[in-house]
C-alpha cells in the first residue's frame, strides 16, 4: 500500500491538541465552466493552495490536479491530504485552462477560510456528502461561470483523537452512556460552570477550573490539561476552537445569545455570518452585547438619527432609480433657529437626513454623487464606479465634497444631506477662483470678476470654462474634403426633366416610427425621389418641416434602427456603446436583408441631406464601407481577448496548440465547426502558415459572417451616395460624416452663438443662460441641443458648422415672451426663444422643465 503525500504544515510532536488537523480534500468535478479558448474546448485543471493571511506572502503549500482535455465539464476525482491549522489557514481552489503555452486562462476560484467554514470529521459508519461551490472571479474584469464540486473532511486518526473530542458537538453528538460527557443547558450555563468549578477545585479533577482569575469561564468554555506536558488549554464549544490563553474579558462577559436585532445565517460556502436587521450590515465576527448604562434621551435620539442615516445610505446605494428633476431641489421651510419641528422632520424624512449638532459630515452618512455606485472587490476592498465617465477609483468621491462644504459649515448648524439628482448641478463644485482673480458686486447687484493679471474685467465666471467639456479639434483638411464632397453630390433634375417631385412627403407616427418609415421608403421604386427635399410630418402635429423636423426624424429613427433588441445589430464585445452587425440577424427577422437595405438608404439620405445619425459603429464597419482591408490592429478595440490570442500566435510557434483552419460558432447553444478554407479541419496551423490562418480568422470575424447583410446595406447606401465619393475620407472622417461628435464643448458652443432682439453676450439673461448650460452634465447638454436643433450631435468642426433650413445657421437666442412662459425652440432655424427671466435659478428651472417635458411640434415648426 503506497503512502500518499501530505501537503501543508508539518506535524510537530507534542504540539497542543487542535493546533493542526489532517484534512482530506477531494476535487471531484467541474460543471459548466467558462469557455475562454476561442479555438476549441478548454483543458481545465485545479491548483490548490494553502496559505495564511496574504495570498502572495503567506503561501504554505500548493499542488495541482491533472489536466482534463477538451471539456467544459471535467471530472477529476483526485484526493489530497493537507495538514492545516483550522484557526487561521485558508484553502484556495483556482481553475485554469492549460491550452496556452505561456499563459493559462483563469476560469474561476473558490476560497474557503477554515475558521469560518463548518467542516465535519470523518467517523465510521457516517458518510459525508460533497458540496458544490460557485466559481467566483478574482477581479471585476474576470468572466467566470460554473461550479466546482469538492469533498472536505477532517481525518479521524490516533493523533487527532483528543482534538476530535474537543471539537465534538456537545448538543447532539454525545453518547448518553459515556460518563465523560454531560449535557449543558446554555441558558443556565453560568451557574452550572460555577458549581463545576468549585467541585473541581476541591477534588483536583481536570475539569473546568480557573485558577488565574476569580471570574468564571463564559458559557460554552472548558479548561483541560494536556497530559504529555501538563499545560492547561481552553476549549470553546461555541466555535469549536482550542487555545492556550484563557478567554479575554470581552469573551468572558459575552453571551451565547445574540444581541437584539441580530440574526445568524449561513452562506453557500458553509460560513456562519451575522446580520444586523437595523443597519442591514453583515459581519463574520459574532456580535457581543456590551453592558452599558442607560443612555440619555438625547443620546437615544442621536442614535436613532445615526441609524436613520445609515438606513438612508444603504437604500440610496442599492436604489435603481436615481433621477429626480431639478425643479424639486427647493429647500423645505425651517422653523426659527434653523431646526425644523418634529412634524416637518417626519414629513421630509424620505428626502433629508439630519446630522448631529456639532458633528462633521461622515462619508457613510451621505449619498453618493449622481451617477456613482459603490461595490466591493473580491478581496473585500470597497471601490467606486463613476458611470458618467465609465471609470473606477479607490477614492471616495464624497471626500472632496466634504472638504469643500466644511468651509461653509458651522458646528452649531445642522447639515442637510440631500439625495443627488441625475441632473447634477456642476456649479456646486467650482472651487476657488484662479490665481489673480477677484469677485466683486456691481452697484446694480450684478457679480463681476476682475483679472488682476491682465487688468481686465468680465461678467462671466472664469471657472466655468473648466466645465465646458473637451475642445473640438478644427480640421481644415476635413473641411476641404467636406466642401468638395458636397459640391460633387448630384442634385435631382427639375421635375420637368425627370418627373421627380419638389419634395418627398413622409408621414409617420412617433409610436411606430420604424415600421412607418420602412413602408414609406421601401415602397419607392425610384430612390432618386429621396434626394428631393424631405418633408416629414408626425401624426397629430402641425409643425412645418424646414429642416428641424427632419433632423428629429433621423434622430428618433436611428435610435430604433440600431436598437439591439430588434436583432439587426449587437453591441461589440468591449462595451455597450459601439455597434456591429449581428451575424444571426436572419434568425430574428426573416426580412432582415430588406431591413438592412432600408437602413442603408436612411444612412445615404442622412449623408446626402447633411443630417446626422445617432449611433456609433466599430471601426471595421467603416473600413468595409470604404472597401479597405481590415488588419489585426482593428480587432483590438472590438474584442481584446481575440486580439491577444492572435498576437500570441503571431509572435510564437502555435504548433503546440493543435489548431486547425476552422472555428467554432455558437448558434444559441449549438456548437458547430466551420472551415476557414476547404478541408480546414484537417490542416494544422504551423509557424509557416499562421499568417494565412490569422488573415482568414479576421476575414471570418468581420466579413464572411455578415457578407449578405453588408451587401444589402451598401446597396441601399449607394442608391443615394456614390461609393466613389466617400472614398476621399478615411474611416475616422467617415464616422464623423455619418454620426458627428458625441461630446459637447460649451466653450465652442458659446463662442459660435448669435443673439437677436435686445439680447447680447453681456446681457444678464444671456449670462444666466450660459451659466445654466455650464451647470448641466453632458447628457442634459445633449438634450438641450436636441431640443433647439432637433439633433444631439455636433458636426465635425463644431458649432460653427451647424446647418439650418437655408444653409449654415448658428445657434441663436432671441428675446421672446414673458416670464410666465417656458422657453420655445425653432428647430428649423436653430433658434431658442428665451423669455427675460428675473434671475438665474428661475431661468435654469424653467429651461429644464421645457427640456424634460416637451415633445412634438406646433405652429411653424
Amino acid at each position: 500500500m503506497s503512502v500518499q503525500r501530505t501537503y501543508g504544515l508539518r506535524y510537530i510532536q507534542g504540539e497542543p491538541p487542535g493546533t493542526t488537523r489532517l484534512l482530506r480534500v477531494k476535487v471531484l468535478n467541474g460543471v459548466n465552466l467558462a469557455k475562454k479558448d476561442i479555438f476549441g474546448a478548454s483543458d481545465p485543471y485545479v491548483r490548490i493552495s494553502l496559505y495564511r493571511g496574504d495570498r502572495d506572502h503567506g503561501l504554505l503549500d500548493t499542488t495541482t490536479t491533472s489536466t482534463i482535455k477538451k471539456t467544459l465539464n471535467p471530472v477529476w476525482n483526485e484526493e489530497f491530504f493537507f495538514r492545516v491549522n483550522p484557526r487561521d489557514n485558508k484553502l484556495l481552489f483556482e481553475v485554469f485552462d492549460s491550452n496556452r503555452v505561456t499563459r493559462d486562462d483563469f476560469l474561476g476560484m473558490v476560497e474557503i477560510p477554515l475558521n469560518h467554514t463548518t467542516i465535519q470529521t470523518e467517523t465510521e459508519g457516517h458518510a459525508l456528502l460533497p458540496k458544490s461551490y460557485i466559481l467566483r472571479p478574482r477581479s471585476s474584469r474576470s468572466r467566470v461561470k460554473g461550479t466546482l464540486e469538492l469533498y472536505l473532511a477532517y481525518v479521524s486518526n490516533g493523533e487527532d483523537e483528543e482534538n476530535q473530542e474537543a471539537e465534538a458537538d456537545t448538543s447532539g453528538a454525545q453518547n448518553s452512556s459515556d460518563p465523560s460527557w454531560e449535557m449543558v443547558d446554555l441558558d443556565n450555563a453560568l451557574d452550572t460552570l460555577r458549581t463545576i468549578s468549585c467541585t473541581n477545585e476541591a477534588s483536583g479533577a481536570s475539569g473546568p477550573t480557573n485558577e488565574e482569575s476569580e471570574e468564571p469561564l463564559p458559557p460554552g468554555w472548558e479548561v483541560r490539561t494536556h497530559q504529555p506536558t501538563g499545560k492547561k488549554y481552553y476549549i470553546n464549544h461555541n466555535t469549536r476552537k482550542t487555545q492556550w490563553d484563557p478567554p479575554q474579558r470581552g469573551e468572558r462577559t459575552g453571551s451565547t445569545t445574540l444581541p437584539p436585532d441580530w440574526e445568524e445565517r449561513q452562506d453557500s460556502n458553509g460560513r456562519i455570518y451575522y446580520v444586523n436587521r437595523v443597519t442591514r450590515a453583515t459581519q463574520f465576527e459574532r456580535p457581543i452585547e456590551e453592558s452599558q448604562e442607560t443612555p440619555s434621551d438625547e443620546a437615544q435620539a442621536q442614535q436613532r438619527r445615526n441609524e436613520a442615516a445609515e438606513l438612508f445610505r444603504t437604500r440610496r446605494h442599492v436604489s435603481v432609480e436615481d433621477t429626480i428633476s431639478m425643479h424639486s431641489e427647493m429647500a423645505l421651510p425651517t422653523s426659527a433657529g434653523g431646526v425644523r419641528s418634529h412634524e416637518e422632520q417626519e414629513e421630509s424624512r424620505e428626502v433629508l437626513v439630519f446630522q448631529a449638532d456639532g458633528a462633521s459630515a461622515a462619508n457613510d452618512e451621505e449619498p453618493l454623487p449622481a451617477g456613482w455606485a459603490m461595490s466591493k472587490a473580491p478581496n473585500g476592498r470597497v471601490f467606486y464606479i463613476d458611470h458618467n465617465t465609465r471609470v473606477t477609483t479607490w477614492e471616495d468621491p464624497r471626500k472632496t465634497q466634504n472638504q469643500r462644504a466644511s468651509v461653509r459649515r458651522t458646528g452649531d448648524t445642522p447639515t442637510l444631506v440631500r439625495r443627488s439628482s441625475s441632473n447634477e448641478n456642476l456649479l456646486q463644485n467650482l472651487g476657488p477662483l484662479p490665481a489673480g482673480w477677484e469677485e466683486r458686486t456691481h452697484v446694480d447687484g450684478r457679480v463681476f470678476y476682475i483679472n488682476h493679471n491682465n487688468k481686465n474685467t468680465q461678467w462671466d465666471d472664469p471657472r466655468l470654462r473648466l466645465l465646458g467639456g473637451p475642445a473640438v479639434p478644427y480640421s481644415r483638411d476635413y473641411k476641404r474634403k467636406y466642401d468638395y464632397f458636397r459640391s460633387k453630390l448630384r442634385k435631382p433634375l427639375s421635375p420637368f426633366q425627370n418627373n421627380i417631385p419638389n419634395k418627398v412627403d413622409i408621414k409617420v407616427s412617433r409610436e411606430r416610427i420604424l415600421e412607418d418609415s420602412y413602408r414609406a421608403i421601401m415602397s419607392l421604386k425610384r430612390t432618386d425621389v429621396l434626394k428631393a427635399r424631405l418633408w416629414i410630418e408626425f401624426d397629430g402635429e402641425v409643425g412645418l418641416d424646414y429642416g428641424g423636423v427632419s433632423r428629429e426624424w433621423f434622430f428618433l429613427l436611428s435610435k430604433e434602427m440600431f436598437n439591439p433588441y430588434y436583432g439587426l445589430f449587437e453591441y461589440s464585445a468591449t462595451d455597450n456603446y459601439t455597434l456591429q452587425i449581428n451575424p444571426l440577424s436572419g434568425l430574428a427577422n426573416d426580412d432582415h436583408l430588406s431591413y438592412f437595405e432600408f437602413i442603408g438608404r436612411v444612412a445615404g439620405m442622412a449623408v446626402f441631406h447633411g443630417k446626422l445619425l445617432d449611433g456609433f459603429f466599430i471601426r471595421p464597419f467603416y473600413k468595409m464601407m470604404l472597401e479597405k482591408p481590415i488588419t489585426l490592429s482593428d480587432m483590438e478595440p472590438v474584442d481584446s481577448e481575440y486580439y491577444n490570442s492572435l498576437v500570441w500566435i503571431m509572435e510564437n510557434d502555435p504548433v503546440d496548440l493543435d489548431l486547425r483552419f476552422s472555428v467554432e460558432e455558437d448558434y444559441f447553444g449549438e456548437i458547430t465547426t466551420r472551415d476557414l478554407k476547404p478541408s480546414g479541419s484537417d490542416i494544422i496551423v504551423t509557424n509557416d502558415n499562421k499568417h494565412e490562418y490569422i488573415n482568414l480568422v479576421i476575414q471570418w470575424r468581420f466579413m464572411s459572417r455578415i457578407e449578405a447583410q453588408m451587401k444589402s446595406f451598401m446597396k441601399g447606401f449607394a442608391s443615394l451616395v456614390p461609393l466613389e465619393m466617400i472614398k476621399i475620407f478615411d474611416e475616422n472622417e467617415l464616422e464623423l460624416l455619418v454620426c458627428g461628435l458625441q461630446d459637447i464643448d460649451v466653450n465652442d458652443w458659446k463662442a459660435h452663438s448669435a443673439y437677436k432682439g435686445e439680447y447680447n453676450p453681456n446681457h444678464p439673461v444671456i449670462i444666466h443662460f450660459w451659466k445654466a448650460v455650464y451647470s448641466l452634465n453632458n447628457e442634459m447638454r445633449a438634450r438641450l441641443l436636441q431640443f433647439v436643433t432637433g439633433t444631439s450631435r455636433v458636426p465635425m468642426n463644431g458649432f460653427r458648422s451647424l446647418y439650418g433650413s437655408n444653409g449654415p445657421q448658428l445657434f441663436t437666442i432671441e428675446k421672446v415672451g414673458n416670464t410666465n412662459q417656458l422657453p420655445r425652440a425653432h428647430t428649423c432655424f436653430n433658434r431658442l426663444d428665451l423669455p427675460p427671466y428675473n434671475d438665474y435659478h428661475e431661468l435654469r428651472r424653467k429651461l429644464l422643465v421645457a427640456i424634460e417635458n416637451t415633445q412634438g411640434f406646433d405652429g411653424v415648426d
